[in-house]
């Protein structure tokens, strides 16, 4: 039950649910704020059920085993829910020893079938969480086989092994496609991975692939963006801790500078980069990584565009009710149709 004490309402549990925003700005500049946000309606209905959808802040201290357990259950239903809607094939394959799923459309055109998408998938550096569902509508819209490369994980496998991987998969890939032909993209840990690889490969002097995907990402894993310190996963719902000393990344860095040109490539020389999608959210908590690297990739000269969605939280396009995940992976598709060549 509700009732109204002092401008807040207040939860028969005794949970105050304020009413008024508030500010107050420490000596060190730090905010201490209340914001009172509806959810606009400037999104599709679809999104605003979403965000109307209550999920408690208290926190879920969760084993590794248990998350992987649960995010490969639901990386699992949501990648069959995409299937219905994108008729696709799915298969586990190795390339160079490294598995792989490989999602091949329907219908991919004679234009098509010398240009390959390659995905990095999210999920924090130790879980997949998209392997499908960045997959299964890219590879459907784009008409184009997607090689999801299923990389090795942290902690037990921390950086480079992750990025080993991709490397080993991408030269065995360069034995059939041309690189202007080939694409890569990610989400969340697969956009940093996806920024990563490209910033490994131009130091070794390797042929850089004809296209990036930055979706969701940062290229410094040294320091926390503004929007980190505001956003959950979900948003403005769900736990969110106050930004410490260090990122969390550091499982994943292992014993690597978080400063290292290659692991955050924000500091490496970004020039000569491949045309390159950016793609976030105003409620994404990676909102602040994604946008800075896009400005260094524009201070570079690099043919670099950003895509910033309204009010939803990070990665949403892995939700395949939302019509604005539709709008997102009909916006990769476009991007990659006009950088490797239509069809």
């Amino acid at each position: 039950m509700l009732t109204m004490t002092g401008g807040a309402l207040v939860w028969s549990q005794q949970a105050v649910i304020p009413q008024n925003d508030t500010s107050y700005i420490d000596e060190h500049g730090t905010a201490h704020v209340t914001r009172v946000v509806p959810v606009p309606k400037t999104i599709s209905p679809e999104a605003q059920a979403r965000l109307a959808r209550r999920v408690p802040d208290n926190p879920k201290p969760e084993s590794l085993a248990d998350r992987r357990s649960h995010t490969d259950k639901w990386q699992a239903g949501a990648g069959e829910e995409f299937r219905k809607i994108y008729r696709t094939k799915v298969e586990e394959q190795k390339i160079a020893g490294v598995p792989v799923r490989v999602i091949t459309p329907p219908d991919v055109p004679a234009a098509n079938q010398s240009r390959v998408l390659i995905n990095l998938h999210g999920g924090g550096f130790n879980s997949d969480s998209g392997s499908l569902t960045e997959s299964i509508p890219v590879a459907a819209l784009a008409r184009t086989k997607v090689i999801s490369v299923l990389y090795r994980l942290a902690p037990e496998h921390p950086f480079p092994a992750g990025l080993d991987d991709v490397l080993a998969v991408y030269k065995e890939v360069l034995k059939t496609y041309q690189p202007r032909r080939i694409a890569i993209y990610g989400t969340s840990a697969g956009a940093i991975l996806t920024a990563e690889v490209a910033a490994k490969l131009k130091q070794g002097g390797m042929p850089l692939p004809g296209a990036l995907g930055v979706f969701s990402g940062i290229g410094d894993l040294s320091r926390y963006g503004d929007s980190r310190a505001l956003f959950a996963l979900d948003g403005l719902s769900g736990h969110l801790e106050v930004p410490g000393a260090e990122p969390h990344e550091r499982e994943y860095a292992g014993a690597t500078d978080l400063s290292d040109p290659i692991l955050s490539p924000l500091f490496s020389d970004l020039h000569g980069m491949p045309p390159t999608l950016f793609i976030t959210s105003t409620r994404d908590l990676l909102l602040s990584g994604t946008c800075i690297l896009h400005r260094a990739f524009l201070r570079a000269g690099v043919d670099s565009r950003l895509m910033v969605f309204e009010a939803l939280p990070h990665a949403f396009w892995n939700d395949s009710h939302l019509p604005e995940s539709r709008e997102a992976h009909e916006a990769m598709a476009r991007f990659f149709d006009q950088v490797l060549g239509m069809s």
